[in-house]
């Protein structure tokens, strides 16, 4: 067992925990320091869940059992607002310059946190995948959505074969009629959303290809892409859809985007000139 933070690996693990077990995770997120004084049939009552359910979930976690857990619990970073639904352990009490300066180093720590995970022959291969695609259909869900645009609206000034494409059902009916030569580029923090895995499953029946980003590698989503880009920041139950879990993976879309344009300087600055040129009425 590594010296890793519990509640690191519980956050990282969190979505392929069963829901029983994820009633353990949620019930320690919200009360870690009162939790490391619970015995184990305690934490069953306060979780509602049996005994062997607790056991199971640490051992989930790589513990031998419910006191070697409790221990790394007692040896955590326990004191961080993780009940928070704010990044940057933001406190009521905090100035507003305080404030952004807790959120500048979680941004901060998120990109980091990504630069240390990205895989230089990951990047490589889903530059080589966009380039020689047909098509690259970018999608995702509810925020992921947003992302998945962004990353079309950029990668569009270079390329003429990036798609944004809205809606689950829409994204099913398009993944329908993908070919051995399309692509789709999938936005999803957890990795395991159902809307995901369709769009996913059907694209491989199709001889597609796909690049995944997400927070988590040993995901369904993951098990199903071709390529996988992990990015980091950690975000409790309460955080959803955070900001600096986007700027984390609007980074890895600059990184595969720089690669991308790097191949050919030349053609990417004219293709980008002339988009330029043809916005230019737009502005005022």
């Amino acid at each position: 067992m590594t010296e890793e933070d519990v509640f690191v690996r519980i956050n990282r693990e969190y979505y392929q925990l069963t829901s029983s077990e994820k009633k353990i995770a949620d019930y320690m997120m919200l009360h870690q320091p009162p939790s490391q004084i619970l015995s184990i049939s305690e934490m069953a009552a306060e979780t509602g869940v049996a005994e062997a359910t607790v056991s199971r979930f640490c051992r989930r976690l790589g513990y031998d059992g419910y006191n070697a857990f409790k221990l790394a619990v007692a040896g955590s970073k326990a004191g961080r607002s993780a009940s928070s639904p704010l990044s940057g352990e933001v406190l009521p009490e905090d100035s507003v310059l305080t404030m952004c300066q807790k959120l500048r180093s979680d941004h901060t720590e998120a990109i980091a946190q990504t630069m240390d995970l990205i895989r230089p022959e990951a990047v490589t291969a889903a530059a080589d995948l966009f380039l020689s695609a047909e098509r690259v259909l970018c999608m995702g869900q509810g925020g992921s959505m947003i992302l998945a645009e962004e990353a079309a609206h950029l990668f569009s000034t270079v390329l003429p074969n990036f798609y944004a494409v809205q809606g689950s059902h829409f994204q099913v009916i398009r993944a329908v009629h993908l070919g051995p030569r399309d692509a789709v580029f999938y936005f999803s923090y957890s990795g395991s959303t159902r809307d995901m895995l369709d769009v996913l499953k059907i694209a491989r029946s199709k001889g597609a290809r796909s690049v995944l980003i997400t927070r988590f590698p040993n995901s369904f989503g993951a098990a199903h892409a071709d390529i996988v880009l992990e990015c980091g920041s950690r975000e409790n139950p309460l955080q959803l859809g955070s900001i600096a879990a986007c700027m984390a993976q609007l980074y890895l879309v600059d990184v595969l985007f720089s690669e991308v344009c790097r191949r050919d300087m030349a053609e990417a600055r004219s293709r980008r000139k002339q988009v330029a040129d043809a916005l230019t009425d737009k502005h005022m």
